[in-house]
């Protein structure tokens, strides 16, 4: 720290000033080193998140091509009247065009234990007829 120097001659002192820029160039080249190991690595995650970025994309891009199509074959088949809106069987939905048909909701009582067991509830998504 610099305390006892008091007693060092001039080419002591010269001495161990060397020897410390010695010493505090080999500290900055490890912590330069560090920092570009660092930066290194963070470019290279970096690079991983953005080809991982483009692979989501690009996997949006079909699903939403996807869609499209799923759309224009249920437009079609409206438009040709080939959607069955009076369809009886469970579950089944039909796209209408007018939106001001009200909406009637209802709860139903949960099932008792001595009930018949019920079928489960529909899943989500646009089934197309064939």
């Amino acid at each position: 720290m610099g305390q006892d120097l008091s007693g060092l001659g001039v080419k002591e002192l010269q001495n161990l000033e060397n020897q410390l820029e010695m010493s505090l160039r080999c500290i900055r080249t490890k912590k330069d080193q560090l920092m570009v190991d660092e930066i290194q690595e963070l470019n290279r995650k970096g690079s991983l998140i953005q080809q991982d970025n483009m692979e989501l994309y690009r996997k949006v891009n079909l699903i939403r091509q996807e869609n499209v199509e799923l759309y224009k074959k249920l437009y079609e088949k409206e438009a040709a009247g080939e959607v069955n809106r009076d369809s009886t069987a469970p579950y089944n939905f039909a796209v209408v065009d007018n939106a001001n048909t009200p909406i009637h909701l209802e709860l139903n009582t949960p099932p008792q234990e001595n009930d018949v067991e019920q079928p489960s509830p529909p899943k989500l998504g646009l089934q197309l007829n064939p």
